[in-house]
């Protein structure tokens, strides 16, 4: 599987668990640290835990695996890093203050709502 249907795939995995505000950043344009960034925000300790778990377990059985995961201890702030791309899950109050949207904001953004179930990756808005 492509990184990129991985990428969608990651990011449809938390749509579906009722993540909020999906995001898909596309960096390799500004950026050598990791190809894209999913941003995703849950509603409580509870519902962060279950968006992670979920995308780690659904893309364990494509086998790819995460090289690295923190935040699991107060679940403000989830991280999934799977070197290409990594995911964060966060407490919408936490996402507000890091604000990665803004610190990042040359990249290219594919926003999943209820109208757009699996992003194109090659047609990201700016």
């Amino acid at each position: 599987m492509s990184i990129n249907k991985i990428v969608e795939k990651a990011a449809q995995l938390a749509w579906t668990k009722k993540g909020q505000d999906v995001l898909i950043m596309d960096l390799r344009k500004i950026t050598n640290i990791t190809d894209y960034f999913i941003l995703v925000s849950g509603e409580s300790d509870i519902h962060v835990k279950a968006i992670a778990e979920h995308i780690e377990r659904e893309l364990k059985k494509e086998k790819v695996k995460v090289w690295h995961k923190e935040g699991f201890q107060k679940l403000n702030w989830v991280l999934l890093d799977y070197i290409e791309f990594v995911v964060h899950i966060f407490k919408p109050e936490i996402r507000e203050f890091y604000s990665l949207e803004k610190l990042w904001a040359d990249a290219n953004i594919t926003k999943l709502d209820n109208h757009v179930k699996s992003p194109i990756l090659s047609e990201a808005k700016s």
